[in-house]
């Protein structure tokens, strides 16, 4: 059996497996294990769709509020779904410095969607804030921006029907009908993060850092009087 609640009020992983996650108060990540569980008794009265167990931080022993879905309720347990729900989620940073301000003010959005775990409004976000810095572009940048997202799969070893969800979420036609967006669930919603912030921070960040610190030794140089002469 895998997850669930024994017939004392026991919350059992699945093959006693150790949970560890990103915890929202102290940004560890940690382990974790259940310090209040709902009782067995009044589980098997009520039958709730869901149930909440606290769990309690190894690294700052702080609460932290997962739910489970209920998938069925038997004589000696009652089985809960592998997949959870965290309460409270870590929320997700970025650096918005050097992103045009359209751009940073949608994917702070897409971020805070992720946040609050709202996936489907987070994929349709990615798409706004992909879209709002196209426009900007010319048609090689596009082009550059979309080899970027293809290079960032290939590293993360990322391919096959993820890869193509991914692609189709962030560079998917607004031309085409909105049901062409798919469904997004957690792992996917974490996928699209990761890659967003890559695609950012390389089209954006990365170009303008490098340009920021090549200024700043040319500056030191000629204050020197050893900048190279042809430069």
């Amino acid at each position: 059996m895998g997850v669930h609640i024994d017939k004392d009020g026991k919350l059992h992983q699945d093959r006693d497996a150790t949970l560890a996650l990103n915890c929202p108060h102290c940004e560890v990540f940690a382990q974790v294990t259940p310090s209040a569980v709902p009782s067995f008794d009044e589980l098997q009265k009520f039958k709730p769709k869901a149930v909440g167990v606290v769990y309690r931080c190894a690294a700052c022993n702080a609460p932290i509020f997962l739910r489970y879905p209920v998938r069925a309720f038997r004589a000696d347990a009652v089985e809960l779904g592998a997949q959870f729900e965290e309460l409270e989620r870590l929320e997700e940073r970025f650096s918005h410095t050097h992103l045009p301000d359209e751009v940073a003010l949608l994917f702070r959005e897409a971020l805070a969607c992720f946040t609050d775990g709202h996936f489907n409004a987070l994929a349709s976000m990615c798409r706004r804030t992909i879209r709002a810095a196209q426009r900007s572009m010319d048609d090689a940048q596009r082009q550059a921006m979309i080899k970027e997202l293809s290079e960032a799969l290939r590293i993360a070893e990322l391919d096959g029907s993820i890869a193509a969800e991914v692609q189709r979420v962030i560079f998917g036609s607004d031309a085409e009908p909105h049901q062409n967006l798919p469904i997004i669930d957690g792992t996917m919603g974490g996928t699209l993060v990761e890659l967003m912030k890559d695609l950012l921070y390389q089209t954006y960040v990365r170009p303008r850092r490098l340009r920021q610190s090549l200024q700043m030794r040319r500056y030191f140089a000629e204050e020197r009087g050893t900048l190279p002469s042809g430069s």
